[in-house]
């Protein structure tokens, strides 16, 4: 038998996993306005910085 503790569990991963996915789309979303037209596929994930890249301030 699962509890109201539990449900609220199950509904707030379902928010985190939605919030999840729509933070991804925006992203592609975004890679594909700045690298239209191009011939290259999109890659939505960032490399982490490189000791070179100390200067550089990335978005999220």
């Amino acid at each position: 038998m699962t509890g109201p503790r539990t449900k609220v569990a199950e509904v707030a991963d379902k928010i985190a996993e939605v919030a999840e996915k729509r933070q991804l789309d925006r992203a592609l979303e975004e890679g594909l306005e700045e690298t239209f037209p191009g011939s290259d596929p999109v890659n939505v994930t960032q490399p982490p910085p490189s000791k070179a890249d100390h200067h550089v301030k990335r978005r999220d």
